[in-house]
């Protein structure tokens, strides 16, 4: 047997590796916190105490008051969550809806599911910026808007949307303002408040917490019929027992990452530009995508000339090193990344980009050895397509 592979995990924006300390707090409620919340024995009430002071800490990562966080399965759930409880709740007045055409398919497809029965739908446009322009959602507003979807950072490349200005619009038409905040919260400060929004959607696993949990902040008196119904869990907003373990995790994940962030940032930051001058300087024919904006401090997407994203992705992967392409792959073909494709690049420019998403395990090594490593690769892949570099 050879010697083992060097692994580098370079896809936190996909998922996170649980702290260590939320698994130990976890453990401990799956053996001895067993009770249902609901019961109003001694071991019900302990359960719904620790999801009260988890409900206490997530909302203190975001700016929050407890009573308006509700746990849900994660940004999917809570997305879902917002959007078809903000159209049905406003649907005889309002049926028009409007997200970005860069958001994730938890938004964009909910959307369409919505379209199919009637709903109105506009998508912004973005630009190379990869950033939406207020003066594009002042135009698309009209007295029939219910809500406006637009993600706090992109998933894809990073971009940090000015979303205290989009909803200072959406508000001033009568529409409620939601945010997918998946990519930012336990990464960039995110304070409700501050921002303007009525509704925002957060998961645990993208800040070190379990997979499976996650929430949504609905902004005192905005009213949100359930899309599941039964029991009157979390004031009745989403029926079912209450996943303690999960919630209790995240409480622990949100607490960590509101007091590193800063720290954790600023590294990741340094870390980031590291990786990104270092591929530069070494691979020609690069760019970063959306590299004049303001972006969450973790994340690079990164096009290569003449290189396809999954060849790619494959050729690192042997070689111990984890990305993403930020492209679906179904039947054997690279979909083009939508996120590239709204921002205006050429067909074959949607469908050569790498993401890298860096977090609290990675160092200085694994980017000079990513940076090591990329040149032979990229050539090598080039070398099959015998076509000049794009300048």
């Amino acid at each position: 047997m050879g010697p083992a592979v060097q692994r580098i995990y370079f896809d936190h924006n996909a998922t996170t590796p649980v702290h260590p300390a939320v698994a130990e707090r976890m453990a401990a409620v799956l053996t001895e916190d067993f009770g249902n919340p609901s019961s109003i024995h001694h071991f019900g009430q302990r359960s719904k105490a620790l999801i009260d002071q988890a409900r206490s800490a997530v909302a203190a990562l975001i700016g929050a008051d407890p009573s308006e966080i509700t746990f849900t399965s994660g940004g999917t759930e809570s997305d879902n969550l917002a959007i078809r409880g903000a159209a049905e709740s406003l649907e005889k007045t309002r049926r028009h809806l409007i997200a970005s055409a860069i958001e994730h398919e938890a938004v964009l497809n909910t959307l369409k599911a919505l379209a199919r029965r009637g709903a109105l739908t506009t998508l912004l446009p973005v630009g190379e910026s990869g950033i939406v322009s207020p003066d594009a959602l002042a135009a698309a507003l009209t007295e029939e808007t219910a809500l406006v979807s637009v993600m706090h950072a992109n998933n894809e490349i990073g971009t940090i949307q000015p979303i205290s200005e989009l909803s200072t619009l959406a508000k001033a038409r009568g529409a409620l303002m939601h945010s997918d905040a998946v990519q930012s919260a336990g990464k960039i400060p995110v304070d409700v408040k501050a921002l303007g929004v009525d509704l925002l959607s957060i998961s645990a696993h993208k800040f070190h917490g379990p997979k499976g949990i996650g929430a949504i902040w609905i902004r005192r008196g905005v009213r949100l019929p359930p899309i599941a119904t039964g029991g009157k869990q979390e004031r009745g907003r989403r029926a079912g027992t209450e996943n303690v373990a999960g919630i209790v995790g995240m409480g622990v994940a949100a607490e960590i990452a509101r007091t590193k962030m800063v720290e954790d940032g600023a590294r990741l930051s340094s870390l980031r530009d590291r990786l990104e001058d270092g591929i530069l300087r070494a691979v020609p024919g690069t760019v970063v995508n959306g590299v004049r904006s303001p972006r969450v401090p973790n994340t690079t997407n990164i096009s290569f000339d003449r290189v396809e994203a999954e060849s790619l992705l494959i050729a690192l992967d042997l070689e111990g090193i984890a990305v993403s392409t930020g492209s679906a792959c179904s039947s054997g073909t690279l979909e083009p990344s939508h996120v590239l494709k709204a921002m205006g690049f050429p067909p074959h420019r949607t469908q050569n980009s790498i993401r890298f998403s860096l977090g609290t395990s990675n160092s200085q090594a694994d980017v000079d050895h990513v940076i090591a490593v990329l040149p032979g690769l990229v050539e090598k892949l080039r070398h099959l397509t015998r076509t000049p570099v794009r300048a």
